[in-house]
């Protein structure tokens, strides 16, 4: 079943880009280098990536090698990067078409290679790892650790000046806006990150600092800073957060709703305190 999906995926991908290649005859042959002469969504975002990363120092075929070497190594990748995929196309509003993650989105981009990168990592390759790190940060504006664990169906959107420290862990079907740190506080060493759990939903600008846990299916309010552990099922906002609230769903990252609860009093006194 997955990799009937996976091919479905892929003819849906290549049928819209069809499309676009009589749309925009002037990008056909971007379009047709990019997708059309490739047989899968691996094979199109390995050319396409190592294309992107590549510089005087990596080509783009030491890339592609890269590339390709850490995809077929990578366990169910193809699902992960159908999941990456189906998470932007439906979270994100702006995205109407399955190839424009592919194409288009850095916070796509950043998140399939740091997968290349952490596979790096593990296989004790440090340096490469960290340059392909610092490659993504170039180029994208999104700064993943290569030994950060990142989970699947996940939705950056943006990406600029996202931060993902070294200990961080982020579960699966997580969303996160621009500007999110999941950080160190500066003092500790060791485990010192972020541990992210299933379904939540965090908003733009928040600060997730420290050693500390986001329990699942929480939503933490834009530009949060958030130093204390937040239990699962949560609302929390302010500086230092607080939990507000609760959440009536079951994984909020997928809802994509910002709002907040505004059934207790120190959601309705902060509600007033932003509007002052």
């Amino acid at each position: 079943m997955n990799n009937e999906q996976n091919t479905l995926l892929w003819e849906i991908i290549c049928r819209e880009v069809r499309e676009q290649v009589q749309n925009e005859p002037i990008l056909a042959k971007f379009l047709e280098e990019t997708v059309l002469k490739h047989n899968s969504l691996r094979d199109a975002l390995i050319f396409h990536l190592a294309h992107k990363l590549s510089n005087s120092i990596l080509s783009t075929e030491h890339l592609i090698d890269i590339f390709s070497e850490a995809y077929a190594n990578i366990e169910d990748i193809d699902c992960i990067l159908r999941a990456d995929v189906i998470a932007v196309v439906e979270r994100d509003p702006a995205t109407f078409k399955s190839h424009i993650p592919l194409l288009f989105f850095k916070g796509f981009h950043s998140l399939e290679s740091y997968r290349v990168a952490h596979w790096l990592w593990k296989k004790g390759r440090h340096t490469m790892a960290l340059f392909l790190q610092s490659r993504i940060s170039e180029e994208f504006a999104a700064d993943i650790h290569p030994a950060a664990l990142i989970g699947r169906g996940i939705f950056i959107d943006h990406a600029s000046s996202l931060v993902i420290g070294e200990t961080a862990v982020v579960e699966d079907n997580v969303s996160m806006l621009h500007e999110v740190t999941l950080g160190g506080t500066g003092k500790e060493t060791g485990d010192r990150h972020p541990k992210v759990r299933k379904g939540v939903l965090i908003g733009a600008g928040a600060k997730i600092l420290g050693n500390v846990e986001v329990g699942e299916g929480s939503k933490i309010a834009a530009c949060s800073v958030v130093l204390k552990d937040i239990p699962p099922h949560s609302t929390a906002a302010g500086v230092p957060a607080k939990v507000i609230g609760s959440v009536d769903v079951a994984e909020p990252a997928l809802e994509m709703n910002h709002n907040l609860i505004e059934d207790c009093p120190e959601a309705k006194l902060l509600k007033k305190t932003l509007n002052s």
